[in-house]
């Protein structure tokens, strides 16, 4: 079959403002098994541009795909322009099958089969296994009953799918670095980048996650073979910058400290960049020098908030002096950390804001990115939100960095000045222009400098969107905005008896 992988410029203030374009690790992670079963494999990358619906179409119909497959960027804020493209393609292509995986799509299925005609089904879950039998099945005129792990349009309406087994073997499938041109992708201020996964899944407790039922149960890759395939990154294509997408790289720290030590071995010069939790950052200080040496340049700690009320009931799991003193470890081995501060609680005052900001400059970090609260039907949480009001019905704009949400003390306004003002006080304390001007880590000055160049061009973005946007003074609640709660099907997928996956061929 002739695949086609479209990867849509989405609306997010990340994906707009900086120069700089990641690969899309989802549609890589599907096209991979799909080149290796035998498919002609094609992928338009939208970022880039951004491309025009126009130019997207024309390119699609150039290709002349059997199937058109939109994957990880099905993220909330994502998904209107997913539809709009989707729809205007089965126009032009009216033979093509249209299938949609990632995040939202498989929580929401229900409402896309019945209001996207042009979708023929939606992959819940993983993909790679789950794409490589839909395919087969879409191919050879099968019944898409009998595949595990998918949503289709059944004589009745909407019907999903068995779940599909977790891939317990991570290196089982391989990414399809072939399908683009390392040139074209940087991080960190012009640096050629990639996007990767040591692990999936989280096995913490944090209600308010989206992603931590997506994928169900944590699982990590082969830690030798996955430090081989950076380098082979660095060295055939001249990758310099590993972003990890993973939500929480660092769960087992034996797995972990292999991982370091092979990729110390294989001698490449990389900067490593991701996400883990503050806890593990204090368990590991025996062994941070080896995350140096290794190549991390810096972490994002997720901290949300410094109320302990509010800590206990998103179930975080941490404490504020763990967060505090993850911070000071990071610093004293030459790794910078990241705070992210999430604000739009339905209970903040103007006194938890002054209590926030005090406590993220005791906490002192290096950066600070600031969101806000954003509900997800699929999630614990959304029953405690479920009767907030919702103030912006954009789904365009439900991607964590606009408010969505009216607060019960706080007009929108004054939540933006505090939004603003606590980026401004962390970015432009004499600590922090100290570190940006003089820092003795050329590398590290170097992407402060960068971040800071984003944070100047963000400012202003944000400032003019919210001036433009239209807010709901009586809007709808969470619940009547979404329907109802979600949670008891918030894992995606079966973890009880995973199956067992073909292997391919390594990368080559």
């Amino acid at each position: 079959m002739r695949i086609l992988l479209i990867n849509v410029p989405h609306p997010a203030i990340g994906s707009r403002i900086p120069d700089d374009h990641l690969p899309p690790l989802g549609l890589l992670a599907v096209g991979g098994p799909l080149l290796d079963d035998g498919h002609d494999v094609y992928l338009i990358d939208g970022e880039f541009g951004p491309m025009t619906m126009e130019a997207i179409v024309a390119d699609a119909v150039r290709f002349c795909p059997d199937a058109v497959l939109f994957g990880h960027s099905g993220s909330t804020s994502g998904h209107p322009v997913i539809a709009e493209t989707a729809c205007a393609i089965a126009t032009a292509i009216p033979d093509a099958h249209i299938v949609y995986g990632g995040v939202f799509p498989t929580y929401h299925w229900r409402e896309i089969l019945a209001d996207e005609p042009y979708v023929t089904a939606i992959v819940r879950g993983e993909g790679e296994e789950t794409a490589r039998r839909l395919m087969s099945a879409l191919q050879h005129g099968l019944p898409l009953s009998d595949i595990p792990g998918i949503a289709y349009r059944g004589v009745d309406g909407p019907k999903a799918t068995r779940p599909a087994a977790v891939i317990r073997d991570l290196d089982a499938y391989r990414i399809g670095w072939e399908l683009i041109d390392h040139a074209r992708y940087s991080y960190w201020g012009g640096l050629r980048a990639v996007v990767v996964q040591f692990s999936r899944g989280c096995p913490h407790l944090c209600n308010y996650c989206g992603q931590r039922g997506f994928w169900t149960r944590w699982r990590h890759r082969d830690p030798v073979l996955f430090a081989k395939e950076l380098a082979r990154l660095h060295r055939e294509h001249g990758v310099k910058v590993i972003n990890f997408a993973d939500e929480n790289p660092t769960v087992s720290k034996k797995v972990w400290r292999v991982f370091l030590e092979a990729l110390i071995a294989e001698s490449v010069d990389l900067i490593l960049v991701g996400s883990t939790r503050a806890d593990d950052i204090v368990r590991d200080a025996d062994i941070l020098h080896l995350y140096k040496k290794a190549g991390w340049a810096r972490f994002l700690l997720g901290m949300e908030t410094t109320d302990e009320k509010t800590l206990d009931l998103i179930r975080k799991g941490t404490t504020t002096t763990t967060d505090r003193e993850a911070i000071r470890l990071m610093r004293q081995h030459g790794i910078l950390s990241m705070a992210t501060w999430v604000v739009g609680f339905e209970e903040d005052t103007d006194r938890d804001h002054w209590r926030g900001l005090r406590q993220l400059l005791s906490y002192d970090p290096d950066q600070i990115q600031m969101l806000y609260v954003t509900p997800h039907r699929w999630t614990p949480y959304f029953k405690f939100a479920a009767e907030r009001q919702v103030i912006q019905t954009d789904r365009r704009r439900w991607d964590y960095k606009h408010q969505v949400l009216a607060t019960r003390h706080m007009a929108p306004w004054r939540v933006l000045l505090w939004f603003k003002f606590t980026e401004m006080v962390l970015q432009t304390r004499p600590k922090a222009i100290w570190r940006i001007l003089f820092h003795p880590d050329a590398g590290l000055r170097h992407a402060m400098r960068w971040y800071t160049k984003m944070g100047r061009r963000v400012w202003p973005y944000e400032i003019i969107n919210f001036l433009r946007d239209r807010r709901l003074k009586t809007g709808p609640t969470v619940a009547q905005f979404w329907g109802a709660p979600q949670d008891a099907e918030e894992e995606s997928m079966s973890s009880l008896h995973p199956e067992r996956q073909p292997h391919t061929r390594e990368a080559a």
